[in-house]
């Protein structure tokens, strides 16, 4: 995944808030997936987005609803350990 995480993606923790304030990518923000759609203005002009959450199912159903929405570039990153774990390879 390394290869695929750009220093520049916009990184999406689509966890709840809770989730997010007891662990998360220093980098990325939080978009709870239950308001990504409030939140889709946020993604456009971003040359690489990444979401993940604590599993890889939240992110999927992000992933796909980008998707839906348009959104070409879009990168389900799995788990917010496995993101945090890539970047620091970088």
């Amino acid at each position: 995944m390394e290869e695929k995480i750009m220093k520049h993606a916009f990184l999406v923790d689509v966890r709840t808030v809770e989730e997010f304030s007891e662990g998360h990518v220093a980098s990325s923000i939080n978009i709870p997936l239950d308001q990504l759609l409030d939140h889709i203005d946020e993604f456009k002009g971003k040359e690489q987005i990444v979401v993940f959450c604590r599993s890889g199912n939240r992110s999927g159903h992000a992933k796909m609803i980008l998707e839906q929405n348009g959104f070409k570039n879009v990168i389900n990153g799995g788990t917010w350990q496995e993101v945090d774990d890539a970047i620091n390879k970088l």
